[in-house]
């Protein structure tokens, strides 16, 4: 930055590494607020200075978006803090709630020469979107209705994407979901501690300013065939996110106590209510199998809620922790305990049904890089009262609403698309896991964007169908 004391072509070397603030663990444990504040201009700006702009930004390619990081961390670096939140919100969209999901990629193939030394940039980031949002929402102005309609299957990560940028477009945007409240995974087994509701309540009314309609709830759904869907509006997009969770199968996984961690996550958004007791973990001793971002979650919920004690058991070593690095050091600073090569062999229950123990067995490395190898048949015996299973998810495939049945769908359920994501039926798209399977959040936003784009391309071509009717 010009009135800056440091040489921009060493200022990775001059100003150390800051990363987002946090608060401390005696804080954060005690609510379930977010557990990072954010960082003041002066050091916002020195952080943006240690980029060393190198000519191929592999952050850029390592993002599943493209944002163009290094643009905005140069007007950063000059205090330009609106033109470089302009720069970083064209390149994304709903960016204040996915950077704080993000696994930051970017960060991990910054070219400086440390995981120490790298670029901060999701502190930089998280800077710029709480400067400039309550502007940027305030004051954008609603588009000039283009006379389309578009109805968008979903109100999660890849739904309110495509629906955001078609708004934009000038589209009226229906938003159609089965749940109660928008927001898909953000606010079903995302915990508050991870992103606050009340940012996602805020985008939520910002989204509703732009005139996007959202029609929720179980009933919304079912009673809307594709067929009408059709007649009704001009283009259909299905992004909903379909994961089926990977059950717990050794012996003893059907006694009491012993449930699945996204359902105790889920608990804990009292809007969705389900068909089961609340699961209590104060003052019980917690196991957790797994040790992906679900099971961070899991654990760092339970110990907010007053469990004596949680530990987390993986199959493989410590460096293939499936977790994002950030959540994994959270968990640990918050008390979680970790066990790692030890593969769950059967849970113990006593007379009445009610798990009291897991039996495991000692792994040892298969030294071919997965951590993971022949058990070593010496079994232990962990006490336990409640356990989770956190074992990842799989790809649901495909299930259509009446008609929309008729859509085409490959041999694993998924909606088979063009290029432009568009479907057999002309005029309806889809994108994210509906079409390729389990896929991080971020790159369901890449395929709604990319959606909205083919929507708009679609819909520019002379009309040859009725108005009101899909086609061009």
């Amino acid at each position: 930055m010009s009135d800056s004391p440091f040489n921009p072509a060493s200022a990775w070397r001059e100003i150390p590494r800051v990363e987002n603030p946090r608060r401390s663990v005696a804080e954060r444990v005690a609510d379930f607020l977010e557990i990072y504040t954010t960082l003041d201009e002066v050091t916002a700006r020195e952080q943006a200075t240690r980029c060393v702009q190198c000519p191929h930004p592999v952050c850029v390619e390592a993002c599943p978006l493209g944002n163009r990081i290094p643009e905005w961390l140069a007007l950063t670096a000059e205090g330009h803090f609106l033109e470089a939140a302009q720069v970083l919100q064209g390149s994304g969209c709903l960016g204040e709630l996915f950077s704080r999901l993000c696994p930051d990629p970017c960060e991990a193939d910054c070219v400086l020469p440390s995981p120490g030394a790298a670029v901060s940039i999701h502190a930089v980031e998280r800077f710029l979107h709480g400067y400039a949002l309550e502007d940027r929402l305030a004051h954008q102005p609603v588009p000039k209705p283009n006379g389309r309609r578009v109805a968008v299957m979903d109100a999660g990560p890849c739904g309110l994407a495509c629906a955001h940028d078609l708004a934009l477009r000038g589209y009226a945007v229906v938003v159609f979901d089965p749940d109660p409240i928008p927001g898909g995974l953000l606010v079903n087994g995302t915990p508050a501690f991870r992103l606050e509701r009340s940012v996602v309540n805020r985008r939520i009314a910002y989204l509703e300013r732009l005139g996007i309609e959202f029609h929720l709830g179980d009933r919304a759904v079912k009673t809307m065939t594709l067929g009408e869907l059709r007649s009704k509006f001009d283009a259909v997009f299905y992004g909903a996110c379909a994961e089926e969770v990977r059950p717990l199968t050794i012996p003893g996984a059907n006694l009491h106590g012993v449930f699945h961690a996204l359902t105790f996550l889920i608990q804990q958004n009292p809007v969705i209510p389900l068909q089961l007791a609340p699961i209590e973990v104060a003052g019980k001793r917690i196991v957790i199998l797994g040790a992906g971002d679900t099971a961070m979650d899991c654990a760092r919920t339970a110990i907010r809620l007053g469990a004596r004690e949680v530990h987390c058991f993986h199959r493989g070593i410590e460096a293939d922790v499936p977790a994002a690095l950030s959540e994994f050091r959270h968990a640990r600073e918050e008390g979680v305990r970790f066990e790692f090569q030890v593969e769950p062999v059967a849970l113990r229950g006593d007379a009445a049904g009610r798990v009291t123990a897991i039996l495991f067995r000692r792994n040892r490395s298969g030294g071919d890089g997965s951590g993971v190898g022949a058990a070593s048949g010496f079994e232990h015996e962990h006490p336990a009262e409640v356990v989770f299973g956190a074992l990842g998810y799989s790809a649901a495939p495909f299930r259509g609403v009446g008609d929309s049945g008729d859509l085409a769908v490959d041999a694993d359920g998924r909606i088979v698309v063009d290029a432009a994501l568009m479907s057999k039926v002309p005029g309806v798209f889809a994108g994210g896991s509906l079409i390729r399977g389990r896929v991080p959040a971020v790159e369901t936003v890449r395929d709604a964007r990319a959606a909205a784009r083919s929507i708009d391309a679609y819909l520019s071509r002379p009309r040859s169908v009725g108005a009101g009717q899909v086609g061009p």
